[in-house]
C-alpha cells in the first residue's frame, strides 16, 4: 500500500512539473511607443484578456519608445537570448517606416506570430458635401485634380496619404496629381475638412465613425473587403467598383531565432483568446475588429502589403523602386 501511494505521488509530481500548464506561464509584452497609444492599448488589452481568462498566469509590459518603433525592434534583436517569453506589438507602420528608410530593420528581422485586430481606411466628407459616393469624387477629380484636396492627420508618405493614393490609383487616376494636405494630428485635419480647406478626409475607420456620430461628417467609403457589422451603412470601395482592400493591422512578433515550439504556443494562446468573454469585452469596449491571421498566412499577408505599399510609394515618386 505504501509503495502504491509513493508511486502515485511520484507520477503526480512528474505531471505537475513536466506537463506544460498555460496557467503557469507569464508573457512579457514589448511596446514600441508610449502609454495610451494604439500599440500600448492593444498590447495591454491582450495581456489583460489572457490573464483574466486564465490562459496565462501573469503579464508584464515594457514601453520602448523611439525611432518610430525602430528602438523596440533593435532591442528585441539585441536581447533575443532573453526574450523567449516576449511578444512585441506592431502594426502596418513597421512596413511603411522600413520602406521609407526611416529605420534599417524590417518585420523580416523578427518572427511574425499573428495579427489580432484591424482598422480600415475611411474617406470622410462634410455632412452637407455635394459628394454622395466615391464615383462623384473620381468624376470631379478627372475634370480638374485641383477640385479635390485630401486632408490627413500626418505627413506626406504616411498611412493617410498612401491609402488615399491607393484608392485614387485603383480608380484609374494619376496618384501623383493627388493634392494631399498634411495636418499635424487628426483633429486638425478634421478642422481643415469642416472649414472647406479640403474636400475629403483620409483617416482610420474607427476614428471616422466617432466623427460621423457627431453629425458633422459622412463616410462615403472604406477599405474593408466587406461591410462591417458595426458599420453596416458604410459602403466599401470594392462595392463601388474600386479594387481596394487595405487593412491597418496590429499584431505580434517574437524575437529572432525563437523555437518553433514557442511560436506555436504563442499562436495557440492568441487563438484561444479570441474565444474568451474577457477578450470580447475588451474588444467591444475599444471598438476593435478581430483579425486572426497566423503563421505562414500572416507572413504572406505582410509580404503582399509590403508590395502594395511599395508600388504606391513608387507611383507617388516617394521611392525609386
Amino acid at each position: 500500500m505504501k509503495y502504491t501511494n509513493k508511486l502515485t505521488f511520484l507520477i503526480l509530481t512528474f505531471y505537475l512539473f513536466v506537463t506544460p500548464s498555460n496557467a503557469q506561464e507569464r508573457i512579457h509584452f514589448v511596446i514600441p511607443g508610449g502609454a495610451g497609444g494604439g500599440w500600448d492599448t492593444t498590447a495591454r488589452g491582450v495581456g489583460d484578456s489572457l490573464t483574466r481568462s486564465k490562459l496565462i498566469k501573469s503579464s508584464s509590459f515594457e514601453n520602448v519608445s523611439g525611432g518610430g518603433g525602430s528602438k523596440a525592434i533593435a532591442y528585441m534583436i539585441e536581447t533575443a537570448h532573453r526574450q523567449k517569453n516576449t511578444m512585441m506589438i506592431s502594426s502596418t507602420p513597421i512596413i511603411l517606416q522600413s520602406l521609407r528608410g526611416i529605420f534599417p530593420q524590417t518585420y523580416k528581422d523578427l518572427e511574425p506570430i499573428a495579427a489580432v485586430v484591424a482598422d480600415y481606411g475611411a474617406f470622410v466628407v462634410k455632412a452637407d458635401s455635394k459628394y454622395q459616393n466615391w464615383s462623384e469624387i473620381v468624376e470631379d477629380f478627372r475634370r480638374d485634380p485641383r477640385n479635390v484636396k485630401v486632408a490627413g492627420g500626418s505627413m506626406r508618405g504616411s498611412m493617410d496619404h498612401l491609402v488615399a493614393a491607393l484608392a485614387f490609383q485603383r480608380s484609374g487616376l494619376d496618384a501623383q496629381q493627388l493634392r494631399y494636405i498634411p495636418y499635424n494630428a487628426g483633429a486638425k485635419a478634421m478642422v481643415g475638412l469642416l472649414s472647406e480647406e479640403t474636400q475629403l478626409l483620409s483617416t482610420g475607420l474607427s476614428e471616422a465613425i466617432a466623427l460621423a456620430e457627431q453629425g458633422e461628417v459622412r463616410i462615403i467609403a472604406m477599405t474593408a473587403k466587406d461591410r462591417q457589422p458595426y458599420a453596416e451603412n458604410i459602403p466599401t470601395l470594392k462595392e463601388q467598383n474600386v479594387d481596394v482592400e487595405f487593412t491597418n493591422w496590429r499584431g505580434f512578433f517574437a524575437a529572432p531565432n525563437i523555437s518553433d515550439k514557442r511560436l506555436v504556443e504563442f499562436r495557440r494562446l492568441l487563438k484561444e483568446m479570441f474565444e474568451t468573454k474577457e477578450w470580447e469585452e475588451t474588444r467591444l469596449n475599444r471598438g476593435w475588429t478581430n483579425l486572426s491571421i497566423q503563421g505562414e498566412e500572416f507572413k504572406t499577408f505582410l509580404e503582399e502589403q509590403e508590395q502594395e505599399l511599395n508600388s504606391v510609394m513608387v507611383a507617388l515618386g516617394l521611392k525609386r523602386h
